[in-house]
């Protein structure tokens, strides 16, 4: 029988944590404030020294930016802000040179309205989702409102989830799914590793647009999907097994999620969006946490995430205490870890004056530039820029910069590069099975674990000190304030906010 706590069968993505960028807020290259790709490759080395096992880019395609680059106007190009196709190459081999691999944003929802295929009335009428008659669908940013909009020459209706900007595209059409297949494999052969999937659950709708029913929603996750994601799992295996498919998935129920990565050829990893959206409590962790593992099939591999592009920081929405545990929790789960940019450094979001404002819907506090610097030394741009940023940079960037915690041996980024460290070299943690102690085995604010035959992980994630039971062979490993001696008995009591790993024999 298979040694359950084997590495030997784990494929790149489960063995390291992933690494989102924001490229507008990255990092900036030639100083007109925006971040770009010849940034994020001067920031690679960053990456590598905090021990990521990929990078994951938000779209850096053509884009009239209604969305911020969700709103795509050529999949097979790279917009000028950005750079160009051969910056891009640049970075994919350039991150490789390190061991590092590259996933690009796929979105198959939904183009920009400046879309070729939707200005082609030849397209446009069977390439996208029309009515005469609209139902009660709606768009899904916080103004919601009605999901069609009138066409300016037809007289119908089309098909938008969330921008009118952003026309929704027709599956049922063989030809789209042939071209977005085609998109795939054009960077695929570029030396793409893989792909976070966009919204994906849209892409398989009621072709017949009944009205949504309370218990069941006629725009989203139709019974097609299945069919569909087979497909798409082929052109990336027409490539090498090694090809990566995470999916964006804001669905009902925890089920819902886990039919996707059980589905024998389903996503390999679906980010959960019902962890990152729990209140900061250990009891809650819990149950949504043993849920989720209950709901597993035996080789489906789960994806965690805590902060990500469109959500509030942690660090903001728990407070300062959350943001150690969180990083422990993450490192130390039975799953992939996606960090968002700026979380291994514990940053918050930054408040953006009315006038600085840009996002439809209300998402530029967790999206202010990454601070490289001191801004104090480095002026305002903090070593995101030479001129002037886009959005604001955090308040708190002076102690919450690369350059300040890269020589602070217990900030929050040596702590992750600590867990990455000891993730990469411990097989308990990568493929070690995973086993909460029941609720009321401890205290309340307390989340205890074991990870394969010898590791345990203690998570206070209260503000105040709590208590906490060890087996009496414990030895600590690494505690979340890196202040603890390794191989001395773990404490009776956690600090608020910390966390600590133990070894048993």
């Amino acid at each position: 029988m298979p040694d359950p706590n084997s590495t030997a069968s784990l494929r790149w993505w489960q063995r390291g944590a992933i690494y989102q960028i924001y490229p507008r807020s990255f990092r900036d290259a030639d100083g007109d404030g925006i971040g770009d790709l010849r940034g994020v490759l001067a920031g690679l080395d960053h990456l590598a020294d905090l021990g990521v096992a990929a990078l994951w880019l938000s779209p850096v395609y053509p884009s009239p930016m209604a969305d911020f680059g969700y709103d795509i106007s050529d999949y097979c190009d790279v917009a000028p802000v950005f750079g160009d196709l051969a910056d891009l190459d640049a970075l994919i081999a350039a991150a490789h040179a390190r061991d590092i691999r590259v996933v690009l944003d796929w979105v198959p929802n939904h183009t920009s309205d400046q879309h070729p295929w939707f200005r082609d009335p030849g397209r446009r009428d069977r390439w996208y989702v029309w009515t005469d008659r609209p139902n009660n669908w709606r768009a899904q940013f916080r103004r919601g409102g009605p999901a069609w909009a009138r066409g300016a020459t037809t007289g119908r209706f089309y098909l938008h989830s969330f921008l009118p900007q952003q026309p929704d595209l027709n599956w049922d059409e063989p030809a789209v799914e042939a071209a977005m297949h085609d998109v795939l494999r054009f960077w695929l052969a570029r030396g793409v590793d893989g792909f976070r999937m966009d919204v994906l659950y849209r892409i398989a709708k009621d072709p017949a647009l009944q009205d949504n029913e309370p218990g069941r929603a006629h725009d989203q996750d139709w019974e097609t999907m299945q069919e569909r994601l087979a497909r798409i799992r082929g052109v990336l295996e027409e490539f090498d097994e090694d090809r990566l498919a995470v999916g964006e998935l804001h669905l009902p129920t925890q089920a819902d999620v886990a039919r996707y990565v059980n589905w024998p050829a389903g996503l390999h990893m679906a980010h959960n969006f019902h962890v990152l959206e729990l209140p900061w409590s250990a009891s809650v962790f819990h149950a949504t946490l043993t849920e989720l593992y209950a709901l597993l099939a035996p080789g489906a591999w789960a994806a965690w995430c805590l902060n990500n592009h469109d959500y509030s920081r942690l660090a903001t929405r728990h407070g300062a205490h959350a943001v150690r545990p969180a990083a422990m929790l993450l490192a130390t789960l039975r799953g992939t870890p996606f960090l968002f940019q700026g979380e291994e450094l514990g940053l918050t979001d930054a408040p953006i004056p009315p006038d600085r404002v840009v996002d439809v819907d209300g998402r530029d506090p967790e999206r202010a530039p990454l601070p490289w610097q001191p801004p104090t030394t480095a002026g305002p741009g903090a070593g995101f820029t030479t001129g002037t940023p886009w959005l604001p940079i955090a308040p708190d960037a002076e102690a919450r910069n690369v350059a300040t915690q890269r020589d602070d041996p217990r900030s929050v980024l040596a702590l992750y590069r600590a867990l990455l460290a000891l993730r990469r070299e411990t097989p308990d943690l990568q493929a070690g099975a995973i086993a909460f102690a029941a609720p009321d085995e401890g205290d309340p604010d307390v989340l205890v674990y074991r990870r394969g035959r010898r590791h345990l992980v203690a998570l206070n994630f209260s503000p105040e000190p709590r208590p906490v039971s060890w087996p009496s062979d414990a030895r600590t490993v690494l505690c979340t304030h890196l202040d603890r001696d390794a191989a001395h008995a773990p404490p009776p009591v956690l600090r608020g906010g910390e966390g600590v790993i133990a070894r048993v024999s």
